[in-house]
């Protein structure tokens, strides 16, 4: 079945997507770097966005996080420094569910209303409207100032470390000791190691951390500004709970029809493998119902292994449980392996070629989120791929093409990848380390040369930039293409090598996109030849034509340059030569080229 459209997710962190102030003075205030507004997601600025070839905005951070800024007038006080990281303080550490962040209001008391004219905007300018919904954890001095009925904890029994019924996890006979990051020292923060009740504090029962350490003394590389959720599910030995059904679930489902009724149309869920899966199965067929939204859209940050030595679900049965896919870091990881030199076009290749197409189209391609390196983040050498970036944004010419275009599956842009954003400098809480930071007050100045003072035109782009973007926009644009929505992948590394097909050189790596039986499909070839163009011819087996229904005289045009769309005649040869002889193709350097045969 063809899907009706492949999800093309823009990720756009409100904090400092439209912030022209580009002080970046490093532990800046609200006052000195400035910050996001939810009006400067403007008409103007989500027409550009839909012209990209977007259709779905994730609008990253929204909900109200524990933060140093203090709201006391609007009955919001700063939060205990001990507890949070960074000035604005980050952007997963949720402090109420029902609320959005006051930063982001022009009026902080009309802070929702604001909200909701975005989501009436987005869906305006014909797009989709994307939420973070954080279900493992919640600030460590959660509570909601909107519907402190439905606060976590309420009737918990804290004298247990596990109970079915309770929301949090607690630590009974200890007492709670935080040791924040030596090498975060902000001016006039003052850490004291003293915590209010509900953080933990005296005559409280310390919680569970995010990260699932069961100990009080959680040290400076945990999540301890977090506390785990309780769904049910022991993580420390495996035992599950949930007959009658747990209240964690009830309250989750309450927060996602909040959010929908709100005109929110998916949910990127973070940390879901963290999450039964019985639990997901029951959220996310509530969510989907004919009184809410049965094409509610659900991706989940999931990764095989966890990242924890806790028992997780395999991510691939998260799509049995209703996600539409979750992140690909397989892939990616393979993939920057291959361009930094570490690793082969076979180890990327079989990321996606041992996938059923279940499984490949259940997978969330990308470059570039919030939690990773910019491509245009320098190349560290000795340090692994996780650590360092590709070092030019010029990358995404070769590399978007390949993450994007493997399957019918949502495909992720990052806020400023499309102009070459590189994440340089310490923005406080966070260091140099190649990201834009999800912890403090920020602006991206290469991306506010495309803001343009609010204008969204670009107008203080480099040349350079400027074709980046139009590439991006060709890419994104091609996603929509019949054989890229189709059920046909077909991975052309073993054939093109020159073992089996001897005009291929061993440096273009190949791949087919088709719908089965259209009589089309799509080559995507990628130069891997370090700092040099290649040419040569690209094979096509026969099994492939058969199962496109090639005709017996084809077209053979080029869709996708570094100039971005393209539509021009490459060859016109017979099906019987097409087999026997491959088609021409010259690949720049440090370029993937798309090709269409019909």
């Amino acid at each position: 079945m063809v899907p009706a459209i492949k999800p093309v997710i823009y990720q756009l962190i409100v904090r400092y997507f439209g912030n022209t102030n580009t002080t970046n003075q490093r532990d800046g205030t609200l006052a000195v770097n400035g910050c996001g507004r939810f009006t400067d997601i403007s008409a103007a600025a989500l027409a550009r966005i839909r012209d990209l070839g977007v259709t779905h905005v994730w609008l990253t951070g929204c909900l109200r996080q524990a933060t140093l800024t203090d709201y006391a007038a609007e009955g919001l006080p700063a939060d205990d420094p001990d507890v949070v990281k960074g000035i604005a303080g980050s952007l997963y550490a949720v402090r109420d569910y029902f609320d959005v962040c006051p930063d982001y209001a022009t009026n902080p008391a009309s802070r929702m209303a604001e909200f909701e004219a975005l989501v009436g905007r987005v869906h305006a300018a014909g797009m989709k409207v994307l939420l973070d919904f954080v279900p493992n954890h919640v600030a460590r001095g959660y509570h909601s100032a909107v519907k402190p009925e439905l606060a976590f904890g309420t009737g918990d029994d804290p004298t247990q470390f596990f109970a079915r019924d309770n929301h949090f996890y607690y630590l009974p006979g200890k007492t709670l000791t935080l040791t924040h990051d030596a090498a975060w020292q902000p001016a006039g923060v003052v850490f004291d190691g003293k915590f209010a009740p509900e953080d933990g504090g005296p005559g409280r029962t310390p919680k569970v951390t995010g990260d699932n350490f069961a100990g009080a003394a959680p040290d400076a590389t945990r999540w301890y500004e977090t506390v785990k959720l309780n769904y049910g599910f022991n993580f420390t030995n495996g035992v599950k709970d949930f007959t009658p059904r747990p209240r964690t679930w009830d309250l989750m489902d309450q927060i996602l029809a909040y959010w929908q009724a709100k005109g929110v149309d998916g949910f990127r869920c973070d940390m879901a493998h963290f999450v039964p899966l019985e639990a997901w199965a029951y959220l996310i067929g509530n969510a989907r119902s004919a009184g809410r939204d049965p094409a509610c859209l659900f991706l989940a940050e999931a990764y095989a292994g966890g990242g924890s030595d806790i028992p997780v679900p395999d991510p691939d049965d998260l799509l049995g449980a209703g996600f539409a896919a979750f992140y690909h870091a397989a892939a990616y990881n393979a993939l920057k392996r291959v361009y930094q030199g570490n690793g082969s076009q076979d180890d990327y290749d079989g990321t996606i070629t041992r996938l059923s197409g279940v499984q490949r189209n259940g997978r969330v391609g990308y470059l570039e989120n919030h939690d990773e390196r910019r491509i245009a983040a320098a190349v560290e050498p000795g340090k692994g791929e996780g650590d360092s970036g590709f070092g030019s944004a010029d990358a995404g010419y070769q590399l978007a093409p390949l993450q994007f275009l493997f399957g019918s599956g949502p495909v992720l842009l990052f806020n400023g990848q499309e102009v070459g954003e590189p994440g340089v400098g310490a923005e406080g809480f966070n260091v140099d380390d190649g990201k834009t930071t999800a912890f403090d007050y920020w602006a991206m100045p290469e991306f506010a040369k495309w803001v343009n003072g609010h204008a969204y035109d670009g107008g203080g782009l480099s040349h350079s930039q400027k074709d980046l973007r139009r590439f991006y926009a060709g890419l994104l644009g091609l996603c929509q293409d019949p054989s890229v929505c189709g059920d046909g992948y077909w991975g052309l590394k073993f054939f093109n090598r020159g073992s089996q097909f001897a005009a291929c050189p061993d440096d273009l790596y190949t791949f087919a996109r088709f719908q089965t039986g259209s009589g089309r499909l799509l080559v995507v070839a990628a130069n891997f030849r370090p700092n040099s163009a290649v040419a040569g011819k690209v094979g096509i087996p026969a099994g492939l034509a058969g199962a496109a229904n090639l005709p017996a005289t084809v077209t053979v045009r080029l869709l996708l340059d570094r100039a971005g769309a393209q539509n021009g005649t490459v060859a016109q040869p017979t099906r019987k030569d097409l087999l026997e002889k491959g088609f021409p193709v010259a690949v720049p350097n440090q370029t993937t080229q798309v090709f269409a045969i019909e």
